[in-house]
């Protein structure tokens, strides 16, 4: 995106202003924030404003969205309410609807998103679909040019990231990688914590977006290396919830409350929100999906991959991948990944007559 500038910021909260304030150059539109803490868009056309104060938010024209699903429903709808001009595709249309009765824009390929916005997003489920949705037939890399930028948000290895990367800026445009450490309810209040890499300017001109959909970010070099933290972050994260289950699963079977248990362990050096949120629901066998347990399977086998490739032992991990793998053969692949706790249940039958 040659000729636009913006802040060196490796790390900063969701603070717009923050960002605004080191900005130099005029982008297509700016964002202003406004007391109630909404943003409006500035044409471009606007007489430059002789307010040199950290009010304005410059942000790319026309943004792309492509995925609709748990998580990019809920990102691109906290764009639209910030103002953005967004046009958004969805393999199924119907998810859409939403966010055009909020005035989002619809293309009917991500080729037709990326060739009429300047920056794309995409939010896919797995390495295949976001291969597909960036450099299959439709793919966005046909709407792709120089002054063009495409961003993946989604959870996939390094490998895929740098082969996105390559057929992206083999058109002129730029690409950021920039998985996102957060699920569901984190989607919708905007509290993501985006770990990026990749063009280091695109980085500069998206950070008003991403500080409208996250709370953090991180920008962490080359392609390759926020898809690696992501699978760290996540493979933490697996494991946790595992070993959390079969503390609840043994604390039952010798005659604890697994209530008190949560209550101890959310006072302690141990304490996670993760656990006093999903575990009241997990002693009542209800796991409503804010991530979806075949995802945390996938993103654990994609860090034991990442592991292996480097011969890093990873024994905890592993034998949590095979609980997931257990759980899913279960029929709970679409349940919340707490759902894993159904795989340490031991099903008795009753001994034949």
């Amino acid at each position: 995106m040659a000729g636009l500038w913006a802040p060196s910021i490796l790390r900063t909260t969701n603070n717009p202003v923050l960002v605004a304030s080191t900005m130099v150059m005029m982008l297509p539109t700016t964002l202003t924030k406004t007391p109630s803490s909404r943003f409006t868009i500035m044409s471009f056309s606007s007489p430059p404003s002789s307010d040199t104060s950290d009010s304005q938010v410059k942000i790319p024209l026309r943004v792309g969205f492509l995925g609709l699903g748990i998580m990019g429903s809920p990102m691109a709808k906290n764009l639209i309410n910030a103002g953005c001009d967004v046009t958004v595709w969805n393999r199924t249309k119907g998810k859409c609807d939403q966010l055009l009765d909020l005035g989002a824009r619809y293309k009917s390929s991500p080729m037709e998103v990326a060739s009429c916005c300047d920056v794309t997003f995409a939010m896919l489920a797995d390495p295949e679909s976001a291969f597909d949705v960036a450099c299959g037939k439709e793919g966005a890399v046909h709407g792709m040019a120089a002054e063009k930028g495409y961003v993946d948000v989604s959870t996939v290895d390094e490998d895929t990231s740098k082969a996105i990367s390559e057929h992206i800026k083999a058109t002129g445009a730029v690409f950021l990688e920039a998985p996102v450490s957060g699920s569901k309810k984190p989607a919708e209040d905007g509290q993501l914590i985006f770990l990026t890499a990749g063009d280091r300017s695109l980085y500069e001109i998206v950070s008003p977006l991403l500080d409208i959909m996250g709370k953090s970010r991180f920008f962490l070099g080359d392609v390759g290396n926020g898809a690696a933290m992501k699978l760290v972050v996540n493979m933490i994260m697996g494991s946790m919830m595992a070993s959390f289950s079969e503390g609840l699963i043994l604390s039952q079977k010798v005659g604890l409350d697994p209530n008190v248990l949560i209550e101890v362990v959310s006072q302690g050096a141990i304490s996670a929100p993760m656990f006093s949120l999903k575990g009241p629901a997990m002693v009542q066998a209800k796991y409503p999906t804010a991530f979806p347990l075949k995802h945390q399977q996938k993103d654990l086998r994609l860090a034991l991959g990442m592991a292996e490739a480097v011969s890093q032992p990873s024994p905890i991990a592993a034998a949590a991948n095979e609980l997931y793998k257990i759980a899913k053969s279960q029929g709970h692949s679409d349940a919340d990944f707490s759902a894993v706790v159904e795989a340490l249940k031991i099903k008795f039958q009753s001994p034949e007559n």
